[in-house]
């Protein structure tokens, strides 16, 4: 017996699928794409809400769903959590934190967007910039960005645990 042939027994014995073998490579670069994509997302996205944290209030309290005494506090805190976590998924430093969060913020941003959309409330989500998104159709684009958004969070996170567990 060949020694290729036992060490490729011996990892599929134990659980090694060849499709993990061959894609090892290719999964990193997606995992850095991934990571990229989304991070650089959420560090854009803040950049303005951090620069005019009035007009973010103003937009929040467009939705019409947030008590009026938390719109300042959110205004200002949520804008810094989008930053540091783009970053940390970036960097790499506490990544599963980071995103951990992202996806959190992104479920949360499918609920307001959607519940918005159901009641037929016309308002400004406030993503990238402040004040030209407005409408039906943009709304329900902004809902299928951000599902794609928190699909590629997602396999991430899998993706985190899986790297955790090996």
């Amino acid at each position: 017996m060949s020694k290729l042939f036992r060490v490729s027994l011996f990892r599929i014995r134990n659980g090694a699928h060849l499709s993990s073998m061959d894609l090892g490579r290719h999964t990193g670069i997606i995992e850095w794409a991934l990571r990229l994509f989304l991070g650089s997302t959420f560090i854009f996205a803040s950049w303005h809400k951090i620069v005019s944290p009035d007009e973010f209030a103003t937009i929040l309290y467009g939705y019409a769903v947030f008590p009026h005494q938390f719109i300042n506090v959110l205004a200002i805190v949520m804008p810094f959590v989008e930053l540091v976590c783009g970053i940390s998924l970036i960097t790499g430093l506490l990544k599963r934190s980071g995103l951990l969060l992202i996806n959190a913020m992104l479920v949360s941003f499918i609920f307001l967007i959607s519940f918005n959309l159901i009641r037929g409330h016309e308002f400004d989500c406030g993503c990238f910039s402040l004040g030209d998104t407005k409408g039906t159709w943009s709304s329900a684009w902004l809902l299928l960005r951000d599902f794609a958004m928190l699909g590629a969070g997602v396999y991430l996170f899998r993706l985190f645990n899986k790297k955790d567990r090996v």
